[in-house]
């Protein structure tokens, strides 16, 4: 008999809620009114977070069962279990995918010119293309292979494209089978572009450029059969942490042994030969339910090929220019506009330019004596980076670099490595936690004699690559009282000295926890005493229990609950005597919500804080990250004004959650044309295209929630926004 567990009843599972997510991405690319060729680069970022998904996630599963681990999960289920019921969510949404791209976007594709081929459809001219094409560029990259006693099966990289081959010698007709493979070289494009009329884009997908010339690669042979394949491993890193100066080398060592991860799962293309899926299966040691049949190119993420080959920009979104942020007239610089007031920036609605600039600044500033930085994630030519390494020629530099950043490593080591060189002190933060707090400090000594801290506080990554399509939030402030906690927090980082008190900034691992649920309590006191009691909190994820259960606790008090969460959600809303107070929303559309925003309505005298963290363990315990208070008057009546009563109006690209963990459209219902788009309205505000009047409008459509209660600026504090803010 099944058993329902306490668990079960408060949490939904954490496996399922991700499959959930990605479902909503891939709705973006099922869903007509998006561009044509955006449709495409949804389909591919859900096959990019399906793999890191199967290699860590799944990957991690598997090693627990292995390791024998037994206990259960939030949703009550072991690992096990979950593994069973996680497999089987990705068969069903791996066929969604091809349906999506067979059915829906690759007959849209050919109806615009854009083609994919197969060799049987080429003309003369094309083929004659193709294999020039292969002769020079293809064919000296390839390593044909057949497994015999002599050669043993070559290593596959993970998720390498493969070509696994059935073949027989043709002087032995009847003699035995032999595997051939052909690794796909990474180093080129994995579609072939091929000659074509004006306006039209034709391509061929190497791996079938590459099967043409099979015969010319196995001479004596013949090909029976052929199949592209691809593996994933685990990509968990595993390793026990030494003193922080020998993590760096530790990192380098894991990032070589991870070619060496068990394979978690076998994707081949459906008309793979029986007997080729049979022994690969065997090779790589995997059960029946870990082989994934394709229908159709294998790596849909590769997909994002055509996103930017096919010069087409009416199937694209329209172009945006962010707003830039226009200094007041009595500022030479950004430390004097500071000196008045904070500057709040929501990206990409307002450039991420000024941050960029800031840093910059700082380098070259002979008034600056030092500088200090944390480093997450970043791009490989990273002009922060660059601005750090020119300012450590003339004075202190510091450097809290995380080099366990997943996926990011390799860069992060290469820039480290820069930085040393160049005279930068580089850190790696504290043993055992990872660095994600986002955090930026200049000391200044001004010009009225007064030495003074600037700080950048974030809550996203210093990626201006990234700024331009994800949405963010940037405070730039010298406040005393924040930046004397930031100078704290990076001693913290740099030589593990702890303080008792960071307030007013909320710490993770210290103090940000129990903050967070003092927060909440206070908001039930305040519902109790009948005073306004409501939180609006908007993550990237939601899964830790204690947060969870301290909001079941305030529901069930009267404290009305609205949680903007994009991706995992554990939490189960609406479950009557548990959670009727509490509504969760997803928001997935043309930029990727990012921000962490969190609003207490504090009975009328409102608190937002701002920060790295979402409610994860991971955040909370396992991490150094930083929450911060908005406390300028104007910039905390932009988040309650504009921001969040926009995100809770959404009923174009929002979904509801429902106590199952399933989720429905916010627009189900409305009359078409009606609905609100968050990001279109953010959009068309900073363009100056619309105002705010269009939030608690937006057309027939209504709010799903309250708007949060707004704490309107004074006259002077309205007079000090910057054009960024208005």
């Amino acid at each position: 008999m099944a058993r329902t567990t306490q668990k079960q009843k408060l949490f939904n599972g954490r496996d399922y809620s991700w499959m959930q997510f990605n479902g909503r991405v891939l709705e973006e690319a099922e869903d007509a009114a998006n561009p044509l060729l955006e449709r495409v680069k949804f389909l591919a970022i859900t096959g990019n977070n399906l793999d890191e998904y199967v290699e860590v996630r799944q990957a991690g599963l598997m090693q627990r069962i292995e390791d024998g681990y037994r206990e259960p999960g939030y949703d009550g289920n072991r690992p096990d279990e979950s593994l069973a019921v996680l497999t089987g969510e990705i068969h069903r949404f791996v066929a969604a995918q091809y349906s999506c791209w067979n059915q829906l976007l690759l007959p849209e594709l050919r109806k615009q010119g854009i083609r994919l081929l197969e060799w049987k459809e080429l003309g003369d001219e094309a083929r004659a293309y193709a294999q020039s094409y292969f002769q020079r560029d293809v064919d000296p990259l390839l390593t044909p292979i057949s497994i015999d006693p002599a050669h043993p099966f070559p290593r596959v990289l993970n998720k390498a494209l493969c070509l696994a081959l059935l073949l027989r010698a043709k002087r032995r007709s009847s003699g035995p089978q032999v595997l051939g493979v052909v690794t796909v070289p990474r180093a080129l494009p994995r579609f072939v572009r091929l000659p074509a009329a004006e306006g039209q884009f034709d391509y061929l997908l190497l791996q079938d450029l590459i099967a043409q010339n099979l015969a010319g690669m196995y001479r004596g042979y013949e090909v029976l059969s052929r199949a592209a394949f691809r593996v994933t491993r685990n990509s968990n890193l595993y390793f026990e942490e030494e003193e922080a100066r020998s993590l760096l080398e530790t990192i380098r060592v894991e990032l070589h042994n991870r070619r060496k991860g068990d394979a978690v799962r076998l994707e081949i293309e459906s008309r793979g030969d029986p007997e080729i899926v049979e022994r690969l299966r065997v090779n790589f040691e995997l059960e029946e339910d870990q082989v994934f049949r394709c229908e159709g190119p294998v790596n849909l993420s590769r997909l994002m090929f055509f996103y930017g080959n096919v010069k087409r920009p009416d199937l694209k979104f329209a172009p945006f220019t962010p707003r830039p942020l226009h200094l007041s007239r009595k500022s030479a610089n950004i430390f004097d506009e500071l000196r008045q007031h904070d500057v709040l920036l929501h990206h990409p609605y307002d450039s991420y330019d000024p941050v960029v600039e800031f840093i910059q600044q700082g380098a070259k500033d002979e008034a600056v004596l030092s500088m200090k930085q944390t480093l997450y994630r970043t791009s490989e030519d990273s002009p922060i980076c660059e601005a750090l390494i020119e300012a450590a020629a003339t004075k202190e530099a510091t450097l809290v670099v995380e080099l366990m950043a997943r996926f990011d490593e390799a860069s992060n080591i290469r820039w480290a490595r820069s930085m040393e060189d160049a005279g930068v002190q580089v850190f790696h933060g504290v043993v055992g936690l990872k660095t994600h707090c986002k955090l930026a400090m200049l000391v200044r000594h001004d010009e009225d004699g007064v030495t003074r801290r600037y700080c950048h506080l974030g809550t996203g990554n210093y990626n201006s690559v990234t700024a331009r399509f994800y949405t963010d939030l940037s405070l730039l402030t010298c406040d005393p009282q924040i930046t004397e906690r930031v100078h704290m927090v990076f001693n913290y980082l740099t030589a593990h000295a702890e303080i008792d008190d960071y307030r007013p900034l909320l710490v993770a691992p210290l103090t940000m926890a129990e903050s967070f649920l003092g927060l909440i309590r206070r908001e039930q006191e305040h519902a109790q005493a009948g005073r306004p009691a409501h939180i609006v909190a908007k993550m990237n994820a939601l899964l830790e229990p204690s947060v969870i259960e301290a909001l079941y606790a305030a529901s069930k008090d009267g404290v009305q609950i609205d949680l903007i969460v994009r991706g995992l959600c554990i939490l189960r809303p609406g479950v009557k005597g548990l959670s009727d107070n509490i509504r969760v929303r997803s928001i997935v559309g043309r930029f990727l919500e990012h921000s962490r925003i969190f609003h207490f309505a504090n009975g009328g005298n409102d608190e937002v804080y701002l920060g790295s963290a979402d409610w994860m363990p991971r955040n909370l315990f396992e991490r150094c990250e930083v929450v911060f208070p908005v406390r300028d008057p104007a910039a905390r009546a932009r988040i309650h004004d504009e921001i969040l009563p926009a995100y809770l109006a959404d009923t174009l690209k929002a979904r509801l959650q429902q106590p199952d963990g399933t989720y429905v459209r916010a627009a189900k219902g409305l009359k078409e044309g009606s609905a609100f788009a968050s990001q279109s309205f953010l959009m068309q505000l900073a363009e100056g295209k619309a105002n705010l009047d269009a939030i608690s409008k937006p057309s027939d459509a209504k709010p799903a929630a309250p708007k949060p209660p707004a704490t309107k600026p004074t006259a002077k504090a309205s007079a000090k926004k910057t054009s960024a803010a208005d």
